[in-house]
């Protein structure tokens, strides 16, 4: 849980780093070795998540985590960190038959490496719906974005049976 959470802390502390001085909304090709992206690019990375979530393929889902990438899942105590272990927690998650959305989303850019924190939904297949906080961290690998750790946890409010 600790190594969890400084990771999460450098990670906020190297994009901060990173973005000093880049234009707020879009890093630019300017900057020497580093992938132009925009907030939207990044926020469209969701969507690619969550439309392989609905195709209720594990393998598919997994294929948008990085090697070497951490899981930290909102229904599973067990961080998961080979493709198999994510692909195991997936095949479960899946049964559900998810349909994500995002309430509120806070997009920070590097270089090369980018961060979306915030809000979300999903929505089960038995009409159930369950609210919950997210971390997505991406690195731009050469080829495409891919997700290099992403937390995932329930509302207190939830969990405490508050509203």
């Amino acid at each position: 849980m600790k190594l969890g959470l400084l990771a999460v802390l450098a990670m906020s502390s190297v994009l901060a780093a990173c973005t000093t001085g880049v234009a707020k909304n879009k890093i630019s090709a300017d900057m020497a070795g580093c992938k132009a992206v925009s907030k939207q690019e990044i926020a469209a990375l969701f969507d690619r998540w969550n439309h392989s979530l609905k195709s209720g393929d594990a393998k598919q889902v997994v294929a948008n985590y990085a090697p070497g990438s951490v899981l930290l899942p909102t229904i599973s105590n067990k961080p998961r960190f080979t493709p198999e272990e994510k692909e195991d927690y997936f095949a479960h998650f899946l049964m559900h038959k998810p349909v994500g959305s995002i309430d509120l989303s806070h997009i920070q850019l590097g270089c090369n490496i980018a961060m979306d924190n915030g809000l979300y939904t999903f929505a089960y297949a038995d009409g159930t719906k369950h609210s919950g906080r997210y971390t997505f961290t991406y690195v731009w690998d050469g080829k495409q974005w891919l997700i290099s750790s992403h937390h995932s946890s329930l509302m207190p409010e939830k969990i405490l049976g508050k509203k």
